[in-house]
């Protein structure tokens, strides 16, 4: 039975291989990494009074954060720019005016001094408050300008205790700047109400939410995060999308980034010479409490509005982020003059039809992330995939060439070895 199995895997082997030319498209134009700049970290610790609390490996909360930073701060890449910022740590005071204010910046955000750095972080002492949304508002401002990934790496025993100032909304508010800043979470205690808290702060800004519970999760983890923001990255470009295709600003390929109201219908436009291929895709994100039921519906129409080809996806509350594509290749021109073709404008909108939940403010819209690819398409006599092979039925021709030939092999085969048998 095992031997069966064998060409049925090697043909999904086959399968995947073939279609890498389309999972894969060629490099954007817009969005691309430049790794001009140095990338920067700022790490935001919570030193509030219940980091006290001794549960992470026989030792305090407090002490194991202290720990995994110095083997942190051992361990960062010299091109990272790094620095550390506080909340709770020196107001001891029941005032939660003044608790809210708690929150400083222990070493700026620039090239590292480890010695320094650690002896800064051998006098804290847990103390007040969780200012986690005003301490947020800071951070954002500690970074320096420049086109280098800036990341936040948020670590917290407990919720924001800072209320109305809703740390998720301010999450979504540096989000909605377009300062490609990435914030992520780490919670030391499993508490169902924090998590949700943290990986809504995560999620606003594309990072990610961890729980860690032993000391050295919490340095790998953290670790981790430092060497990911060394890494190159894409940082989509903030746009704007119109109401209508006439204002729509104009696309080249690349990753963009923009807001999209409750029900709302954005438009872009993307210029497809004769001979070239737009691939396009989009995602959405609720980034709050919606109602169960959504879509996203991504068209591409001509300047006329007749539709040429769309793309849609359904949800039912299960995930947090739809994302639909289209690919329009534009055929080439028959009546080949000389003169330089003309590009065809291809009109994109993108339609949501998410519904916030009760209470839940419409302001800033939902997270829209845009990719465009304008590539050249294929030809007569072969596809986008590899060695023509693209089109199911040169496969398909390619495998029943492959069994007729390995039956009649098979068949004498048998024969042969049935002759031996009669003549011994």
């Amino acid at each position: 039975m095992i031997r069966r199995k064998w060409p049925a895997a090697g043909v999904g082997v086959l399968l995947a291989a073939l279609t890498a030319g389309l999972a894969f498209p060629s490099a954007a134009v817009a969005g691309e990494p430049t790794g001009q700049d140095a990338p920067q970290v700022d790490l935001v610790l919570d030193v509030s009074g219940s980091m006290r609390t001794r549960d992470i490996d026989g030792q305090s909360r407090m002490a194991a954060a202290k720990q995994a930073f110095n083997e942190v701060l051992d361990a960062t890449p010299e091109e990272v720019e790094l620095g550390i910022r506080t909340l709770g740590a020196d107001y001891p005071g029941d005032d939660k005016k003044e608790g809210c204010k708690d929150t400083a910046q222990l070493y700026p955000v620039g090239p590292l001094d480890r010695t320094e750095a650690k002896t800064a972080v051998a006098t804290l002492n847990p103390t007040g408050w969780t200012p986690i949304g005003p301490a947020l508002l800071k951070a954002a401002g500690d970074f320096k300008d420049g086109n280098g990934s800036k990341r936040i790496v948020l670590i917290s025993d407990g919720e924001d205790t800072c209320a109305p100032l809703d740390p998720c909304e301010v999450a979504r508010e540096i989000a909605a700047k377009g300062i490609g800043l990435t914030i992520d979470t780490l919670g030391l205690v499993p508490n169902a109400k924090l998590s949700r808290q943290l990986s809504c702060i995560a999620e606003a800004t594309g990072g990610t939410y961890t729980s860690v519970q032993h000391q050295d999760e919490l340095t790998d983890r953290v670790n981790e995060l430092v060497d990911r923001a060394a890494e190159p990255v894409v940082t989509p470009v903030a746009t704007e999308g119109a109401a209508s295709c006439a204002k729509a600003p104009t696309l080249e390929s690349g990753l963009y980034t923009d807001r999209e109201e409750f029900g709302q219908q954005r438009w872009y436009r993307v210029d497809v010479l004769p001979g070239q291929e737009l691939r396009a895709s989009v995602s959405v994100a609720a980034d709050r409490a919606v109602n169960p039921d959504y879509g996203v519906l991504l068209r591409a129409v001509t300047v006329h509005n007749r539709e040429i080809v769309r793309g849609e996806a359904a949800g039912t509350g299960r995930t947090d982020v739809l994302s639909t594509g289209l690919r329009y290749p534009k055929p080439e021109r028959d009546d080949d003059d000389g003169d330089k073709p003309a590009a065809e404008t291809v009109c994109l909108a993108v339609t949501n039809s998410f519904s916030p939940g009760s209470g839940v403010k419409t302001t800033p819209g939902l997270p829209l992330e845009l990719t465009i690819d304008v590539v050249e398409g294929p030809d007569g006599s072969s596809d986008v995939a590899s060695f023509g092979l693209g089109r199911g039925w040169w496969l398909l021709g390619t495998l029943v060439l492959a069994g007729f030939l390995a039956g009649l092999v098979w068949g004498w085969l048998s024969r042969w070895r049935f002759a031996v048998w009669r003549t011994s």
